[in-house]
């Protein structure tokens, strides 16, 4: 690994510990809507999910939707290289390709797969 792959692969691993539900191995609702600057309520959209399933960390269900979210904006933290700019990537920008939709409206949608594929089309394109 070069020291910039390093450097990219720490600053996600440092974003996903920091997502984790304290003494569980779940994922954080409340440290992931922080984290994304959303309400944990308005994370219930996001995922796809009912408001009240948020108060269940272990629910299979959100626990696999926060994952597809966490995997599609660490992808494209690899690219941005900064995780700030990938969650605003995330949630902010309309892609063209998808009727303007953003990452954040597909994968609520359950286009997971779609988001991944045009990251993979991007990253492919900046290696020419």
């Amino acid at each position: 690994m070069t020291v910039a792959q390093n450097t990219q692969a720490a600053m996600v691993s440092g974003f996903v510990e920091s997502l984790q539900e304290p003494r569980t191995p779940y994922i954080s609702p409340k440290r992931f809507s922080k984290a994304l600057g959303v309400q944990v309520t308005n994370l219930a959209d996001l995922t796809g999910v009912h408001r009240n399933t948020l108060r269940n960390p272990a629910s299979e269900r959100l626990q696999s939707r926060m994952r597809e979210m966490i995997k599609a904006i660490t992808a494209a933290a690899t690219l941005t290289g900064d995780i700030s700019k990938a969650i605003y990537w995330y949630r902010n920008e309309p892609i063209a390709e998808y009727d303007h939709k953003t990452a954040a409206e597909l994968v609520a949608e359950g286009h997971f797969e779609a988001v991944l594929s045009y990251l993979r089309d991007l990253e492919n394109s900046a290696r020419g």
